[in-house]
């Protein structure tokens, strides 16, 4: 009875997959501020050419890099676990699998794209980044990954997490990111935003305006991002490529795939894989989970939006819940962003891929309980996914159907415990966006395409 399905570092893929290259379509195309399509050019002021490329390619492999492989092999490939114990606890006749992507020094997926981020800047000369976190795992893997290549990296942390999540600043300053609580003095965009409300607990959308204005505004700094973009969930396909192969080894196959989702690269890197499997024919269900307080896909409006609160970013075709929108201080860690990846969007939009929303309360209540049966203990983020795919177990155990379960264990939550010690005193609560609030955000959108 295999627990742990692994390969050898031999076997880390040599190519990202490109789920362009297997979409009915082609991706919308960003716009400019006049509502026009806008060419790579554009994007050169804040990225290297190297990810341009990839951003605006549809070639279906491109190769990974032998330095980035390199770097990748500290911790990659990671195990894939079958959930023996959990099966026994939920006495499911489903077979549930997990990657266990929290084995990278900075616990999380992130670090998937961060080393490539930070080698094709690097190459291209570049001696800064600026960025923007959310929960601190994708600050905390930009800030590892700038230590590797010899980059100066610059952290906007949103304010909430900032405070909530000490830890992860640490992780952050010990690999030598500089952190700053956002909004922040630091830029233009923050501190008009702190002249309004000197109280305001920040937002992905805010963070993302500050790093891209520091970016912009120097010729030796350039922008990385965590999530969203097409070259993020390009680097992060790695974990479905390794999956596949796993599942081979042992002769399996999933049925469904379950994965977190706020920007969509842990989803993407998970999902995208087997939609290629999916585009040639092949029976697999893959669903995107996210929280109800930040209900993007399952509530949001599919239009052109700006990526960033104050409108630096070129318009990306996504379910969004408007630029303007201001997530609660949850504990979702980072699935609170406005809008999702333009490809996973679009995906959903046509039909092709699946989404719901869960409350934060179900979400512990199904971390406590992976943690208790499997000794893991989950990030926030991670707990999505394994909360629906725990329910749908369930419902196999209803049916008596033996279902083959797979989801994507994003990170571990040793730096949210302060999250679980209020799940376990009773006090978390579940917050469920108001409609009339996502309809107050959306106004503010612009009316292109």
């Amino acid at each position: 009875m295999q627990t742990k399905i692994t390969l050898d570092e031999s076997e880390i893929p040599t190519h990202w997959y490109n789920v362009v290259a297997d979409m009915p379509n082609p991706p919308s195309p960003p716009l400019g501020p006049d509502g026009k399509p806008i060419g790579p050019e554009a994007l050169a002021g804040i990225f290297p050419m190297g990810l341009i490329e990839q951003e605006v390619s549809a070639e279906r492999w491109i190769p990974i890099p032998e330095r980035v492989r390199e770097a990748l092999s500290m911790w990659r490939p990671s195990p894939l676990y079958r959930a023996h114990r959990l099966e026994a606890a939920l006495g499911t006749p489903a077979k549930i699998y997990y990657k266990n992507e929290s084995v990278s020094p900075a616990g999380s997926h992130k670090v998937n794209t961060a080393v490539a981020q930070a080698y094709y800047n690097q190459q291209a000369g570049i001696k800064r980044l600026a960025t923007e976190t959310g929960a601190g795992q994708w600050g905390s893997s930009i800030a590892l990954a700038g230590q590797m290549f010899g980059l100066e990296v610059r952290i906007f942390m949103v304010r909430v997490s900032y405070d909530q999540k000490p830890f992860r600043r640490s992780m952050m300053q010990t690999w030598g990111g500089q952190v700053f609580a956002s909004p922040s003095n630091e830029t233009q965009t923050g501190r008009a935003i702190l002249a309004k409300d000197p109280n305001n607990p920040g937002s992905l959308g805010i963070a993302i305006s500050e790093a891209v204005e520091e970016a912009a505004s120097r010729a030796d700094t350039n922008y990385a991002l965590g999530s969203v973009l097409n070259h993020v969930l390009l680097h992060q396909t790695i974990i479905g490529l390794e999956a596949k192969k796993q599942f081979a080894k042992v002769g399996d196959y999933p049925d469904m795939v379950f994965a977190p989702c706020g920007g969509g690269s842990n989803f993407g890197g998970a999902a995208f894989p087997f939609f290629a499997d999916k585009a040639s024919g092949k029976r697999v269900r893959l669903v995107a989970v996210e929280p109800t307080s930040c209900p993007t896909l399952t509530k949001g409006e599919y239009a052109y939006d700006f990526g960033d609160t104050a409108g630096l970013t070129p318009l990306m075709k996504m379910y969004t819940l408007g630029h303007d929108f201001m997530p609660p201080g949850i504990h979702a860690g980072g699935l609170r962003y406005h809008g999702d990846s333009p490809l996973v969007s679009q995906l959903y939009h046509e039909g092709l891929i699946e989404a719901l929303a869960v409350p934060q309360i179900a979400t512990f209540e199904a971390g406590v309980m992976f943690a208790r049966s499997e000794g893991i203990i989950p990030a926030p983020e991670s707990n999505h996914a394994i909360r629906a795919c725990i329910d749908e177990a369930l419902r196999c155990k209803e049916s008596g159907e033996a279902k083959t379960l797979f989801f994507n264990l994003s990170g571990h939550g040793h730096f949210d415990m302060a999250a679980y010690d209020k799940y376990l005193a009773g006090e978390l609560t579940d917050f469920y966006y108001p409609e009339a609030e996502i309809k107050a955000s959306l106004a503010g959108s612009p009316k292109v395409g």
